[in-house]
């Protein structure tokens, strides 16, 4: 018998938590996809960024939907709790890897003189991301809360963590496309850099501890 049974509350929680991160995989999928394919057209390194980001967020959801679906069934905590480090190191690792690839393609962009073409589909995904984002990392984040779970309040942070990017993309491609100004991308994605990191680092210390 699932011990799980005795908790209908937490059974609840669990289930949420599950619903979300089947709706994170399928918004980042999505995401991704249309991301990537409208940087490579536009020749735009943030846009597509931005796309990788979101690859890398739908790892960390799958990560995540692992480790709640190893609870929901009721496993020994001794297990629960080593999906968790795994899960919680595996995302604070999806976040530093991020911070790399920002900081080695902007600098590369400043360096080049690269100028993207305007995006129309960059800018309506972006524009989806910072209205939707911060949903999903408000829901995780009470849901964190109720399970403890400091893999799922990382998880959230890279939900915000995107809203926060799409946000970026969103003034770069529109500073490029209204301006002409093809530096605007770049330096918008090392000025994100600087929080990306101080929430990076967090995860990687709440992690150790």
């Amino acid at each position: 018998m699932n011990e799980l049974n005795r908790y209908p509350e937490k059974v609840n929680w669990l289930r949420q938590g599950i619903q979300i991160e089947i709706l994170t995989l399928a918004y980042m999928t999505l995401e991704a996809i249309l991301s990537i394919w409208a940087g490579i057209a536009a020749g735009s390194v943030l846009l597509a960024a931005f796309g990788i980001d979101s690859l890398l967020e739908l790892l960390s959801g799958a990560i995540l939907l692992w480790r709640l679906r190893v609870e929901a069934a009721g496993d020994a905590l001794e297990k629960i709790e080593r999906t968790e480090k795994r899960a919680a190191l595996a995302t604070a690792i999806v976040l530093g890897l991020l911070c790399v690839y920002i900081l080695v393609t902007s600098i590369y962009g400043l360096a080049t003189h690269s100028q993207a073409e305007s995006s129309p589909l960059g800018i309506g995904v972006s524009l989806a991301a910072v209205m939707f984002m911060p949903y999903l990392a408000f829901r995780k984040r009470r849901i964190a809360q109720a399970l403890d779970s400091h893999a799922l309040e990382e998880d959230a942070t890279a939900s915000i963590t995107c809203a926060y990017m799409a946000g970026t993309v969103l003034v770069g491609l529109s500073l490029n496309g209204l301006f002409g100004w093809w530096w605007a991308e770049d330096v918008a994605a090392l000025g994100f850099l600087f929080w990306l990191a101080k929430e990076t680092w967090e995860a990687f210390q709440e992690t150790r501890e």
